[in-house]
């Protein structure tokens, strides 16, 4: 149990509304504190709704870290909890046609179209399809319009690239005080092969380069990027100046931790028009509305014949749904790649895309 001083603080945070992360005070805690650290009570706002309206726990398990556990039997079928994101960013070829927040579709005709857009320097369009949605991203959005982001897309178009994509959006995030520069830190981070840290160099450079020529509006609020070898991240923010201090470290850890906890949205089909679309998308590979990242979907477990299931219907607000009756206390794990695929390719898209191998009972077979 924490001490009482402690537990105060962690029921503060708890109840902290938009931060949806732990503070850089509770990193500090014991190992001692792990198991109850990591309990619902002491996570995000948003994981402490869940955790009401919802029969589930993050606790450690016995072999891969945190996971998602139920505190009571879930019927098949059943709706877990929902969650809304805490980045997103559109596919590039979709950034007109989906909300620049949810990455709900915008209909040409009007019916649902767009609520309000904002052009950026380099011509993108950031479009919202409410007014919710715009005044959760309106300060982040127009940090990023300000910038001429062509060369930095054009290399992840070239290079098949959408987690940097991500780091941009988050690190005007930063900029614009929506968010906290080791806000992230959290998460899980994947393993980065030499390899992989090299071909980081470019992205850096570019998001450094273009950052550091954009000129923010003064309604925005004035920054200063500076690049400094150095692992420390510091943000400091008071009622007129932001400083991020952006270094190569801050950036691999924020990709290293995207890389291994986005999602791939995919958004269901609801109707004949949205199933052409969605195939002749399959074709060109541009299935996906974009890439999200979330705080309590992230603590899922993989398996290969997963009891829950994660679905996105007309945006990237996610629903967690059970697929199987699930027994209390049972772990609750969903399959991050095709389930049909054979063990083979399963194993090898695992260790190479999140660097473990499966042992699930699939697996074991070698079904």
């Amino acid at each position: 149990m924490f001490p009482g001083g402690s537990a105060v603080m962690l029921r503060r945070v708890s109840s902290q509304i938009g931060r949806l992360l732990f503070r850089r005070t509770f990193r500090n805690l014991q190992q001692t504190c792990t198991e109850a650290l990591f309990s619902t009570s002491s996570m995000s706002a948003e994981a402490v709704r869940a955790r009401a309206g919802s029969p589930i726990k993050v606790s450690l398990t016995d072999s891969a870290g945190r996971g998602v556990f139920t505190t009571r039997s879930i019927g098949s079928g059943e709706l877990i909890h929902t969650a809304k994101p805490l980045v997103t960013h559109p596919s590039l070829a979709l950034s007109d046609q989906v909300c620049c927040y949810c990455l709900k579709k915008l209909d040409k005709d009007g019916s649902s179209g767009s609520f309000s857009s904002l052009k950026g320097e380099d011509g993108t369009s950031y479009c919202f399809c409410s007014e919710e949605c715009r005044d959760v991203s309106k300060a982040c959005c127009e940090v990023e319009s300000k910038a001429d982001w062509s060369l930095y897309h054009d290399h992840c178009r070239a290079q098949g690239l959408k987690y940097p994509l991500m780091v941009k959006r988050f690190a005007c995030m930063v900029i614009s005080g929506a968010a906290s520069a080791d806000d992230l830190g959290i998460l899980q981070p994947a393993r980065l092969l030499p390899g992989a840290v090299s071909q980081m160099d470019e992205e850096f450079e570019l998001l450094k380069r273009t950052l550091l020529k954009a000129q923010i509006d003064e309604n925005v609020g004035k920054f200063v990027l500076i690049s400094v070898d150095s692992f420390s991240t510091i943000a400091k923010r008071n009622s007129s100046l932001t400083i991020l201090v952006l270094t190569k470290q801050w950036y691999m850890g924020v990709l290293a931790r995207i890389r291994i906890n986005a999602f791939r949205v995919e958004l269901v089909a609801t109707s004949y028009k949205d199933l052409l679309v969605s195939a002749t998308a399959s074709v060109a590979a541009q299935a996906a509305v974009g890439n999200a990242l979330y705080m309590l979907p992230s603590f899922y477990n993989h398996d290969c014949d997963p009891n829950t299931h994660i679905v996105w219907i007309d945006s990237a607000f996610a629903k967690l749904k059970a697929l199987r009756h699930i027994e209390e206390d049972e772990e609750l794990r969903i399959c991050y790649l095709d389930a049909s695929m054979d063990c083979d390719a399963r194993q090898k898209l695992l260790s190479e895309g999140f660097g473990f191998q499966c042992r699930c009972f699939r697996c074991l077979s070698h079904d």
